[in-house]
Formats: C-alpha cells, structure tokens, sequence
C-alpha cells in the first residue's frame, strides 16, 4: 500500500476559494501600496497636489477626514508665521496633514493668512475691472499680484521638520511618519521630547482615556507653549479646556467640517486668535 506521505495534497473547493481570496487581497493592498507611494512621490516632487482621495476612510479606525476647505484652513494657521527653526507635528490629522504636504510644496503657500485674503481681495478687483473694459488687452499674472502684495516669496521660511503621528500604516508612506498609538502616548523617538514648537491633534476617539492619553502626548512633545489646535467633539470640550489649561487653549468660534459629515458636533480648541476664529465668550 503507497505511503500516504506520498499523496498529492488537495484543497476542497471551500479552501481553495479562501486561499484565492486571500492572495487577491494582498495582491490588492500591495497595489494600493504602490499607488500610494507614487503618489506621495508625485506630490513631493510637485507634480501634482496630493488629495485625501487616495485614502479611503476607515471607520474602524475612527478615520473621518475634513473637508478640503477645512484641512487647509487649520494647515494655514498652523503654519502662519512658522520660523525655519521650528518643529511642526499633526497628530491623528492625517487630512491636515495632506494639507499641510500640499501647502509647503506650493509656490504661493505660505501667505500670511492676512496677506492670502488682501490677494484673493485685489484678483476680484481686477476681474472686474477686466469685465468693465473688454477694449483693452490687460494682462493679469500672480507674480505681479503677490509680489505687490509681499505675500509670496521663495524664500519664505518653511519649518525645518514636521511630522505625523498616525496609527494607520498606509501614511508611512510619507517620510515623516511616525507610528503612534495613544494607548502608549509617550512611545515615540525621543527626539520629539519638548521639540515640537506647533501641534494640531484631533484624538481619534471621544472617550475621556483616549483625550487625556493624547493631550499627555502633546504636552510630553511640546516647547514651552507651542502654538496648539485641537479637534475634537464639543461633548469633550470641559476636559479638553482643563487637560490643555496649561498651554492656554480655550474653545474657539470655528466648527470644523467632515467631507462626509458627521453626527457629532465639532468644535475646534486653540490658544491663539486669528482671522479665521475667536475664542468663544466664556469660554
């Protein structure tokens, strides 16, 4: 009788159905790997913006991007006025993050938020002016706007470092990654300890462990008082006004926005003013 060593192994159909689809999807995340490690090189090479579409939501993560128009406005205050010397670090903001890539590699970037609004004033101006008198040719070029406006400059300072601190593996694409879990918040390299000069934090969950945990890390990476944004629901807003208390952040007037929506109530903490919020009266 032949050795039943010897016999060829056989999958039942059930099996080998499992096993198909257990190689079409790692074939299928290892694509979408490499698109998004293309795009990353794309964007970083400026051939193109980067958009938060190449990164499907992942609820079971608490991933719930923003809006374009709100990733960019929070990247802009973050960066206003940034020195080449500072240290910038998104933590579990991944869309803000984007935002931020996309503006550092833009010609026309880093406007003080100020200067941006006079800009965009004066193109509105000219448009018009445009429309009035069709009998002339007028030549209208950003170059000659900005620099009226000394707005926009190449040698506008940039940080010198920035980082993102995400628990989701597919954002190492980008080289300033850094894994983070905010069940382990001061586990992170330690050349982030007390060096970071301007933060943005969005806790992924809102829950009382996971706002103390990562406000523990904000303040475990911060420079004396850095410029600091938090997001995160408005039914957290008395323990995120007493666990960031002693870096000033109070509640402000801006309500961020979700690119899909979302049930809960957003608010945005700071402890700064700018143009785009106040803080909020008795707040």
């Amino acid at each position: 009788m032949a050795d039943s060593d010897d016999e060829p192994i056989t999958l039942s159909s059930h099996a080998l159905a499992a096993l198909q689809e257990f190689y079409g999807e790692r074939d299928a995340h290892a694509d979408k790997v490499e698109k998004l490690k293309a795009a990353a090189e794309d964007q970083h090479a400026g051939a193109q913006p980067l958009s938060m579409d190449a990164f499907t939501e992942d609820w079971n993560e608490s991933q719930f991007w923003y809006s374009d128009e709100t990733a960019t406005l929070l990247a802009k205050q973050l960066l206003d006025g940034v020195r080449e010397d500072e240290v910038v670090a998104v933590v579990s903001a991944p869309s803000v993050f984007v935002a931020l890539k996309n503006i550092l590699v833009s010609d026309i970037s880093l406007y003080r938020v100020e200067d941006y609004d006079a800009v965009m004033t004066k193109i509105v101006f000219i448009a018009h002016t445009i429309k009035r008198r069709r009998d002339q040719v007028i030549t209208l070029t950003l170059t000659s706007i900005s620099s009226s406006q000394n707005a926009a400059d190449p040698n506008t300072p940039k940080p010198k470092k920035v980082y993102l601190l995400e628990h989701d593996q597919r954002f190492s694409v980008f080289p300033e990654f850094v894994f983070y879990d905010f069940q382990q918040p001061i586990k992170l390299p330690a050349e982030l300890k007390g060096s970071v000069d301007r933060i943005i934090c969005d806790p992924p969950f809102l829950s009382e462990d996971c706002q103390t945990k990562a406000a523990l890390t904000v303040r475990w990476m911060s420079r004396s008082t850095p410029r600091l944004v938090v997001c995160t629901g408005e039914r957290m807003e008395t323990l995120v006004t007493k666990l960031y208390r002693s870096l000033g952040a109070h509640t402000t007037t801006y309500e961020p926005v979700h690119a899909r929506g979302l049930s809960n109530e957003f608010y945005c903490y700071a402890n700064f003013e700018c143009d785009a919020w106040k803080f909020r009266e008795g707040k």
